[in-house]
């Protein structure tokens, strides 16, 4: 029997402020290369559920088709729409680009999963989801744990196993960068749009584009964020970005500039989206039709716009040298 408890919506987390403040993940479990580990890398036994909307699920799919692990790590995508009860998977014969029922498990919900793993769970019910076959359980449901073990602890089994996202003479500035990227950036754009006052938003929009400015100053001098290789910094980056003028400065208020604005970060944005297989994780589909219909009380008719006409594979200009 399908429990009625309703979905924590990301929406709703807001202090006495009127500040969106994002819970943290609750499954922090690891996997290793160590064949002796409780959750050992194993080829076939681990699967991501993800949603192509999520930024955040959109990270492990781009580090997964990056290092080569799609054959070795499954993925089940979830319905773009998300109502009062949460993500769910589609039904059989319901067509849904890139969507299929959860063959793993035979949820008909993500908050499902969560339930067969404890039943007591109390949290939100969050994309992505690093799932143990062998085990039944989910080992990490925190996305940028999620992309340090899939870069890192594949290798065996992975294509691209030279692919280093996370160089060690490169870990603290990219660590750096991240926690800036997320306050301001990755989460900023939440900020904004599910604030619950004026003041509120205009603080998280403010620190928003103060934020952009300092990176497209960054990106002025290399072509990446750490330089001139692509890490994991970038791909956190990347995320919010191909979103930005899609969905967050319509429907999230971040309209004090377009990203097309700022000559560095579109130019980086276009760079990223023309990787290697990068472009293929990114369905601008699930991304309209998931933020516009998923939110009443932002959107309530639900009205996906049209536009905007916005082509990510004009010539990025990133690959000639910087002084």
């Amino acid at each position: 029997m399908e429990r009625k408890q309703q979905h924590k919506a990301a929406m709703d987390d807001v202090n006495q402020k009127g500040q969106f403040v994002r819970r943290e993940s609750q499954f922090r479990q690891w996997i290793s290369r160590e064949k002796s580990a409780d959750f050992a890398a194993e080829p076939d036994r681990y699967h991501l559920y993800v949603s192509l909307a999520c930024p955040w699920a959109h990270r492990t799919l781009i580090v997964r088709k990056l290092k080569g692990l799609e054959t070795v790590i499954g993925c089940t995508v979830v319905h773009y729409h998300m109502d009062g009860m949460g993500w769910r998977f589609v039904e059989p014969g319901e067509n849904i680009p890139f969507c299929t029922p959860d063959e793993i498990n035979g949820a008909k919900r993500l908050r499902d999963i969560y339930f067969q793993v404890d039943p007591a769970y109390d949290g939100r019910f969050t994309v992505p989801i690093l799932w143990d076959k062998k085990k039944k359980t989910i080992v990490n449901n925190e996305s940028a744990e999620i992309i340090r073990m899939l870069n890192s602890e594949f290798n065996e089994y992975a294509k691209n196993p030279a692919l280093d996202l996370y160089p060690s003479e490169l870990a603290s500035k990219i660590d750096a960068i991240n926690s800036v990227v997320y306050d301001n950036v990755n989460n900023g754009v939440y900020k904004a749009g599910f604030a619950h006052t004026q003041e509120a938003y205009e603080e998280a929009v403010t620190s928003l584009f103060n934020e952009l400015e300092h990176l497209e100053q960054i990106l002025s001098k290399s072509r990446y964020l750490c330089g001139n290789q692509v890490t994991e910094a970038d791909i956190r980056l990347f995320t919010t970005l191909i979103r930005f003028d899609i969905v967050y400065q319509y429907h999230f208020k971040c309209n004090i500039r377009p990203l097309y604005s700022f000559p560095n970060l579109h130019g980086f944005t276009l760079d990223m989206y023309q990787l290697p297989g990068v472009k293929d994780t990114v369905s601008f589909e699930h991304i309209k039709k998931h933020y516009y219909t998923s939110h009443p009380t932002i959107n309530p008719f639900g009205i996906v716009p049209v536009g905007p006409e916005l082509d990510f594979s004009v010539p990025h200009h990133r690959d000639t040298p910087f002084a």
